[in-house]
């Protein structure tokens, strides 16, 4: 029986993006360095293993302290254990930049002026959005900016 991952799919069907890695693999090198395609591929298969081992290992970790979800404490206890622990520094570094960069696209996206809206001009704006999303589904015209006051959510 061969070994599944969580998704379901044995463990030679997971991959990575091939242009994603060969990208990497590129910028890594000189510009006047080339890497043959079987080289890439290995080098490919070698980051689909090493993730296998550290997500499994984290797994251990995790389970040992009786929790259900890997947290990153445990990648990094898992990266010790394995014997990567001169890495630890530098990918708790990136950790911390990846959160600082997913905070900072937070809060320049979507719903970044929600917290300056006050509850009435909140209110006004879902009713808006509710009128919209009611025009889309009947198939008739968006209407304006400004619904009327007395419009309940109920029409």
């Amino acid at each position: 029986m061969e070994p599944m991952d969580i998704v379901g799919k044995s463990k030679e069907d997971a991959s990575l993006p091939k242009a994603t890695m060969t990208k990497i693999i590129k910028e890594m090198l000189p510009p006047d360095v080339r890497v043959a395609r079987d080289a890439q591929d290995l080098l490919i298969e070698c980051c689909v293993e090493f993730i296998n081992l550290v997500s499994s290992e984290s797994n251990e970790v995790c389970n040992r302290e009786d929790k259900r979800t890997i947290a990153p404490e445990h990648v990094l206890k898992a990266l010790e254990v394995l014997g990567f622990g001169d890495y630890i520094e530098e990918v708790y570094a990136a950790y911390e930049q990846h959160k600082l960069e997913t905070m900072d696209s937070l809060k320049g996206g979507k719903w970044s002026n929600v917290a300056e809206m006050t509850e009435e001009e909140a209110l006004a704006e879902q009713q808006r959005m509710f009128a919209e999303a009611r025009a889309r589904m009947n198939g008739g015209a968006v209407p304006s900016k400004q619904p009327d006051a007395d419009q309940s959510l109920d029409s």
